[in-house]
């Protein structure tokens, strides 16, 4: 038996295997609840193999979404994940809620104040293409609030039934812009160092932590590095990790690049930004994306385990369990990442491209993922149906993302 298909133990709950869906935005939310679509999509990934699947992007309060229709872990919103992870289970696999608080990072006018919050003011990069120009810096009251709002989501997930809850903690949201030299301009003890800058995020970290006990499994996804000048390094990263492990961390997800800066370098390609603009409403919108582009280096080209060598200095820093995830598109591959001590991979785009990928790989040793690496399904997922595959043409029925799990399907839009 492959090392891959071996259980592993995080924290409270042990995965059937070690390959893990990453947390990956969908778009499939109405109303700010999980459909129909979400539940398809994720219990096609558990009915292909995967040893636990991630609900993308699932904000902790409203004022945490970035998009109007994002899904939001409150009361009312219990059952209809609750239709999610039943089905996830029915398949074989375990589900984790990756909980987020977007801070300035929102593309929506639904914001109950007139500025987003961040660690610090300022611009408000996002902001700007809505009229909203200025950000402010968060008081101690928001802090705490933001902490509380994650414990909340937190217990929240237990009782609709997640194994885990995976707090985001890169990309440039909330957390990430506390960790980030790029957002973080404090002056007080959460902001100068990188060990002062993480401290909100792990304080966060802890208070969920204590509030779920052993009932499941408590992970955070981070940015190895920004990958933009003046951004966090590969040292920031590791000061980061050791936080989180001192903190009492399940699992550590390592990603990077930030979405306004850096996004090429979350994906080591570049995005497909003509696509994007096409999709998105707006002059303003088309303009950033126009930049967006002429700002990726001409240069990226995708490659296979491309954070591998940031990762490996993480795991030498830290005894944590790791989840590896940046490029996986072989058995060989995932099998190499476990033999140098990481516990688990993560991968999200191969998984869109094909859900079965992963008892492809129990059949054959040497099935290699077709994911051309395009991005495209980042773009795609503007679009009615969530996000899919355009080389193998999978989507969702977009009918299945106009009802919530949970409630009798129907056909109004």
């Amino acid at each position: 038996m492959n090392t891959a298909f071996s259980p592993v133990t995080i924290g409270p709950v042990t995965l059937r295997n070690r390959f893990i869906r990453s947390g990956a935005n969908e778009m499939m939310a109405r109303r700010s609840l999980p459909t129909h679509a979400l539940l398809e999509f994720h219990r096609q990934l558990a009915e292909g193999g995967i040893g636990m699947t991630t609900l993308a992007y699932v904000a902790v309060s409203r004022d945490g979404r970035t998009f109007a229709s994002q899904g939001v872990l409150d009361d009312a919103a219990i059952p209809h994940y609750r239709a999610v992870t039943d089905a996830v289970h029915a398949a074989g696999a375990l589900a984790s809620a990756q909980i987020t608080h977007g801070g300035s990072f929102v593309q929506h006018k639904e914001l109950s104040t007139k500025r987003a919050m961040s660690s610090s003011g300022g611009i408000d990069k996002m902001g700007v293409l809505m009229g909203r120009w200025f950000q402010r810096a968060m008081t101690r009251a928001d802090m705490d609030q933001v902490r509380d709002e994650f414990v909340a989501a937190a217990r929240r997930a237990v009782i609709a039934g997640f194994d885990a809850v995976e707090l985001h903690m890169g990309h440039g949201y909330l957390l990430n812009q506390y960790i980030s030299p790029l957002s973080n301009k404090r002056r007080d003890e959460y902001g100068g160092t990188a060990e002062k800058r993480v401290r909100f995020p792990a304080e966060v970290l802890a208070a969920v932590k204590v509030a779920v006990g052993d009932r499941i499994a408590v992970l955070a996804k981070i940015n190895l590095y920004d990958g933009a000048k003046g951004g966090a390094t590969v040292e920031d990263g590791i000061v980061t990790a050791r936080a989180l492990e001192a903190a009492g961390v399940d699992m550590i997800v390592m990603s990077g690049g930030r979405n306004i800066e850096s996004s090429y370098v979350m994906f080591s390609s570049p995005l497909p930004y003509d696509d994007l603009a096409a999709m998105q409403p707006g002059l303003l919108a088309k303009i950033q994306f126009k930049l967006l582009k002429m700002a990726t280096p001409k240069t990226v080209k995708f490659s296979e385990l491309y954070f591998i060598e940031a990762a490996r200095r993480v795991r030498a820093a830290v005894k944590c369990k790791l989840g590896y995830l940046g490029g996986v598109l072989s058995l060989d591959a995932a099998e190499r990442t476990l033999d140098e001590g990481f516990d688990a991979i993560v991968m999200a785009r191969a998984l869109v491209h094909d859900p079965a990928l992963v008892n492809r790989f129990r059949a054959d040793a040497n099935h290699r993922s077709g994911c051309t690496a395009c991005n495209r399904c980042v773009a795609l997922m503007y679009g009615p149906a969530g996000t899919y595959c355009p080389v193998t043409n999978n989507p969702i029925d977009p009918i299945l993302n106009k009802t919530p799990a949970g409630e009798e399907l129907h056909y109004a839009a």
